[in-house]
């Protein structure tokens, strides 16, 4: 479990990124933190790897507060996926995904098995192994950085917008790459995104907040749909103009659901 207690993070120029926040992040469970540029999500995401520090307050891991753990071993221990992969260009995707385990002592032989294993875990080919990350889609860089996330077998999973720079065929395609890994693997992932519809697709539980780092609203996607905390959320997730009011219509004899303007969200199961 991962709980945030009365944290505050002001950096030096005054900016107040994230004010007297408490959130108790539950484990085995994916909780997403979602809000537009300036809400403080990616602040937060850092100060579990202590990547950031906050001001104020603490960050405890299973009622350990992160400020006492070394922060190299914590790193090491916990898994990482940014944007644009954060691939080293110079080194072979094989080498990439045994990073981690290699620094923390395993044999070369022992880090290049399971690294192969990993890239099956996330639907790569094997033969991408001896591959550089410029000869890789954008997708399957994606992928190679969530398996060298994956690498120590982390508790917990950090992932900062992941698939924010990829086509949307293929942020599909990993969106339910990651549903489909986390009900196999069953692990703590911390996802941030400003997108509300990814929230609300890959979100056990969902954080909203607005900038300057405030918390709006938490809990489950069908609860805060059925009721909005307030004006921001309700605007923030489409339900003020009546844009999360479906209705069902009739084509060629089936039942197709629409939104509030007439266009398709989806065709009903039978």
């Amino acid at each position: 479990m991962i709980e945030f207690r009365g944290v505050t993070k002001q950096f030096p120029d005054g900016t107040v990124a994230v004010r007297d926040v408490d959130i108790v992040i539950p484990p085995r469970k994916t909780t997403v933190l979602v809000g537009s540029s300036g809400s403080g999500k990616t602040t937060l995401l850092r100060m579990i790897n202590r990547m950031v520090d906050p001001s104020s307050g603490q960050v405890l891991i299973d009622g350990t507060d992160v400020a006492t753990v070394d922060p190299v071993k914590l790193r090491r221990g916990i898994g990482y996926v940014m944007q644009n992969s954060g691939l080293l260009p110079h080194r072979k995707v094989i080498d990439n995904v045994a990073t981690v385990p290699l620094l923390r002592g395993e044999s070369r032989r022992e880090a290049h098995a399971h690294a192969l294993e990993l890239l099956d875990t996330v639907g790569l080919d094997r033969s991408l192994a001896d591959r550089y990350p410029g000869q890789l889609s954008g997708g399957q860089q994606q992928r190679v950085g969530v398996a060298r996330g994956l690498a120590v077998d982390p508790n917990i999973l950090l992932m900062d917008e992941p698939f924010g720079a990829v086509d949307p065929i293929v942020r599909s395609e990993l969106q339910q790459e990651l549903l489909r890994l986390q009900g196999e693997l069953g692990k703590t992932v911390v996802f941030v995104t400003h997108d509300i519809e990814e929230a609300f697709l890959l979100g056990d539980q969902v954080v909203i907040l607005r900038t300057g780092g405030e918390i709006v609203q938490r809990g489950a996607p069908s609860e805060i749909l059925a009721a909005p905390a307030d004006e921001f959320v309700a605007g923030f997730i489409g339900a003020d103009k009546g844009r999360r009011t479906l209705r069902l219509t009739e084509v060629d004899g089936r039942r197709i659901v629409v939104d509030s303007e007439g266009r398709p969200a989806g065709v009903l199961a039978q």
